[in-house]
């Protein structure tokens, strides 16, 4: 199996907004540069200057940023980040860029499989998001070092397609921005930064 460092992009304008972020996109906020760069110092007490380990994102700005301050500050080039279009966030269709206050709490319910996550209007099933990540993992070598900046609740499906658990165990995660998760082995472990929501 791999091995994969998997992390959460920085707090953004919009996360604090309580916006749908999705498919659309916001800049960090000075808490969420604070946080990349906690992930940047835990990452080089993890892997070192990254000898073998290759760094991978989501295209999302949110990610790139992210992932250009924990390069600059663990040693990694940045200039070798990959990008794969299948870890991008779920897109939550016509909700983009909407204020959760915005549309009726009643909408807003379900857990695990049946969250409304996956019944926004033009957005991804569960079945869709479970697709493209399971295409992502399996194409992954044996031995392979990976770190992932990633996304929340695309994050929470990968861990849980990597240890074998069900859907609704894997979506009953969360989804930190401070903590890395270390999946080795078929098992996953939450490493924190110490760097919280806390401005």
């Amino acid at each position: 199996m791999p091995t994969l460092l998997l992390l959460r992009h920085g707090e953004t304008h919009w996360n604090r907004e309580r916006r749908f972020q999705g498919h659309g996109d916001s800049p960090l906020t000075l808490v969420g540069l604070r946080q990349a760069e906690a992930y940047g110092h835990l990452l080089l007490d993890l892997v070192g200057r990254g000898d073998g380990w290759q760094v991978v994102a989501s295209p999302a700005p949110r990610c790139l940023q992210t992932a250009a301050i924990l390069c600059e500050i663990a040693g990694l080039p940045f200039s070798q980040v990959q990008t794969d279009e299948r870890l991008r966030e779920i897109s939550v269709g016509t909700w983009t860029g909407r204020l959760k206050s915005e549309i009726d709490p009643a909408l807003l319910s379900g857990k695990g499989t049946q969250s409304w996550v996956f019944r926004c209007p033009g957005g991804e099933t569960h079945a869709q998001i479970v697709a493209r990540l399971s295409s992502w993992l399996s194409e992954r070598a044996t031995g392979e070092r990976l770190i992932v900046v990633g996304h929340g609740l695309t994050g929470r499906v990968l861990r849980g397609l990597y240890a074998k658990e069900t859907p609704d165990s894997a979506l009953a995660g969360d989804s930190p921005q401070d903590a890395v998760f270390r999946l080795s082995g078929g098992a996953v472990e939450r490493l924190p930064t110490g760097v919280g929501l806390a401005p």
